[in-house]
């Protein structure tokens, strides 16, 4: 008996270990599938997220597209329209042409075959109230006062003044040959005097011939040939100082700025032609000979005073971006026996004209300054000497300065000055006439410009030095102008 219940106790435990021991191994399959389970569903998640992703590229390229697919037809749209509004204007225009043609032609200026005309010039309009009256005239080309007492010398007058009015005709494109090219200059102005002296005369000035000269250039050599009437080369043409009031007698002229216009021929040669960098020019001149008193000073009563040696004259200029600056000087031979050579010469039977000057003109910002200097002998035929014909020396200059302080608003500051030598004035002195000694001009201006339009006034003021009539005393004169502006270019 006890024999049996070990053996079945035995048989019991040894069932319970092998339970025990069958349980882990029941439970490996479980977990092993659940593993596999997890690693499924990771990359299942994975791949929904990249698929997500590409939906949503997807869509924003159909997106790409439709924008694309949209400008591409406005653009066509606009084509089409810019097309169909071509296509119109052309037809109007056809149009157009097709009445043009139909209207018969009017010629409005004919010229040589290829020569173009161009006119251009000024309407200038001066009111002008002055203390004294002045020497070459009064109004628009006053420059130093009278001297003495007396008369109209002491009297104010006032006017208004339309002579400074001036047009020009411009010709270009002839051919001389191959290699040289015509152009050509017709310039006049209204101060040729009066249509005489009645009451209706001040409102008839008469029209005056300043320039006219024809000219040959080679553009490849940079030579150019002037001939006919035109400034000489001591007038400072790109220098003269600016105003409204004295354009035809600029500020200065006469008492600090000399020279005039001569028929002659002259030759301007570029030095450096086609070089970058600064710009020379080198001119030279030969003019028709002047003079007027003491001695015979005209051809049979024509033709001015023809007779007289010419005058040579040159100049060099160099030109900078912002400068320029030049060196002139005038040499001629006056025989004072006349054109016949009988004329009695009490003084002197000949005498020798000559003449030096430097000016230059420089563009600081809103600064303009402009001016020159001299000095000579003999040469009241190019306004020195303040006009005295005869052997005296003179020297003088002018200086300008301008300030724009807008591009409308301008200021401009004048001095001038002339001194001839006083024996040499006494000397040749006219008799009964007082000698001049010395000028000093100044001169104020504002100016105010808007596209073709100009106002100014003007303000200027002179101190004159002279002998009496006799010679003898010495007295003092001085005069005051003012004026008021306007000006159109065209």
């Amino acid at each position: 008996m006890m024999k049996t219940t070990r053996s079945g106790g035995r048989k019991a435990i040894a069932l319970s270990v092998a339970c025990a021991l069958m349980l882990p191994m029941a439970a490996m399959p479980d977990q092993a599938h659940a593993q596999s389970r997890a690693k499924k569903s990771t990359r299942e998640a994975q791949l929904e997220s990249r698929v997500s992703q590409l939906e949503q590229q997807l869509a924003e390229l159909k997106a790409m597209i439709q924008e694309q697919k949209t400008a591409t037809s406005q653009a066509t749209a606009t084509a089409q329209a810019a097309q169909s509004q071509a296509q119109q204007t052309d037809e109007k225009v056809a149009k157009v042409e097709k009445t043009v043609a139909a209207v018969p032609a009017k010629p409005t200026f004919t010229s040589a075959p290829g020569v173009s005309v161009a006119l251009h010039g000024f309407i200038n309009a001066n009111a002008f109230s002055q203390s004294k009256a002045f020497t070459y005239g009064n109004g628009a080309n006053a420059e130093y006062p009278i001297p003495g007492q007396g008369g109209r010398v002491n009297d104010s007058l006032s006017g208004v003044d339309i002579r400074n009015t001036r047009f020009w005709l411009d010709f270009t494109g002839a051919k001389f040959n191959e290699n040289w090219a015509g152009s050509g200059r017709i310039e006049m102005d209204f101060f040729g005097g009066f249509n005489g002296t009645g009451p209706y005369s001040q409102q008839q000035p008469t029209p005056r011939l300043r320039q006219a000269y024809m000219d040959l250039a080679n553009a490849s050599t940079g030579t150019t040939f002037r001939i006919g009437q035109m400034w000489d080369l001591m007038f400072p043409l790109e220098y003269v100082p600016q105003s409204l009031s004295h354009i035809a007698f600029p500020l200065g002229y006469g008492t600090g700025m000399i020279g005039w216009r001569y028929p002659g021929i002259m030759v301007m040669q570029e030095l450096n032609h086609g070089s970058e960098g600064v710009k020379w020019r080198f001119d030279l001149g030969v003019f028709e000979g002047s003079w007027n008193g003491p001695g015979l000073t005209t051809n049979y009563l024509t033709a001015g005073n023809a007779g007289f040696k010419p005058q040579v004259e040159a100049r060099i200029t160099a030109k900078g971006s912002n400068w320029q600056v030049f060196g002139s000087t005038h040499y001629s031979k006056l025989d004072l026996h006349g054109v016949d050579g009988q004329t009695v010469t009490p003084i002197k039977s000949n005498i020798k004209s000559t003449a030096y000057e430097v000016g230059g003109m420089w563009m600081p910002g809103n600064f303009i300054v402009k001016g020159a200097v001299y000095t000579g002998t003999a040469i009241a035929q190019i306004f020195g000497d303040l006009s005295q014909f005869g052997d005296i020396k003179d020297k003088g200059g002018f200086l300008q300065v301008g300030y724009k302080f807008t591009p409308n608003w301008s200021l401009y500051g004048t001095l001038a000055a002339s001194k001839p030598n006083e024996n040499d004035v006494l000397r040749w002195r006219a008799a009964n006439a007082p000698g001049l000694l010395k000028n000093r001009q100044q001169a104020l201006s504002l100016q105010y410009t808007a596209g073709a339009y100009d106002f100014s006034v003007e303000w200027l003021h002179s101190n004159l030095n002279s002998t009496t009539a006799n010679g003898l005393g010495r007295q003092k004169t001085s005069a005051n102008e003012v004026t008021l502006n306007g000006n159109y270019r065209f």
